[in-house]
């Protein structure tokens, strides 16, 4: 089967299901995307890598990718190859002592391993014909999109004084500006509500 790359466009919070959120993949060479739903921790993930933002220590997808490295191997395609009851699958296709290893794994933590490897990210066309949606007129496409001006950035000057459902706000409006960084920090702040 010929495999078709996609790339990331944009990860949105997703309408449908809360605490959930989108990735939304393109066709590289066409007008089809692929949303898929994932956890708000794994699109934290996928994020950070995406905005190249160094946490302190290393997260569970930038040690997984060290622990390659170091044992000589590396990512060389995330392959998204299937797709059974709303679910998603994915292959890691390793490379090591010029052996080919694939390996299963779920397709929010392929997406945050090869952004972090800068290694292409494929699927099949049933793939995209059971899930793809097609971009309608009125849509960015994938190079459009890319190039779309972002909106102006939401600044708050301090995260404690906004009340529960304006943070709620400030973090879609701040995923919205792709402004991950101020959304992880929105997060935290929730997160320690939360735990109160």
């Amino acid at each position: 089967m010929d495999k078709i790359e996609l790339r990331i466009l944009q990860i949105s919070q997703s309408f449908t299901q809360t605490q959930s959120y989108t990735v939304l993949l393109a066709e590289v060479n066409g007008i089809r995307t692929l949303p898929i739903v994932i956890g708000a921790f794994e699109a934290q993930a996928i994020a950070v890598a995406i905005e190249k933002i160094k946490p302190s220590r290393p997260l569970t997808h930038d040690l997984l990718n060290n622990v390659m490295d170091s044992l000589g191997g590396k990512l060389s395609e995330v392959v998204i190859n299937n797709l059974q009851d709303g679910v998603f699958y994915a292959l890691l296709v390793c490379e090591r002592n010029g052996k080919s290893i694939e390996v299963d794994s779920r397709t929010s933590d392929a997406i945050a391993l090869a952004v972090r490897a800068r290694c292409p990210i494929y699927t099949y066309e049933f793939v995209l014909d059971q899930a793809g949606l097609v971009l309608e007129e009125t849509d960015f496409g994938a190079e459009e999109a890319a190039e779309k001006p972002k909106k102006e950035k939401v600044k708050p000057q301090n995260l404690k004084d906004y009340s529960r459902p304006d943070l709620e706000k400030l973090l879609k409006e701040a995923l919205d500006n792709e402004d991950y960084e101020l959304a992880a920090k929105i997060r935290d702040e929730i997160s320690k509500r939360s735990e109160n």
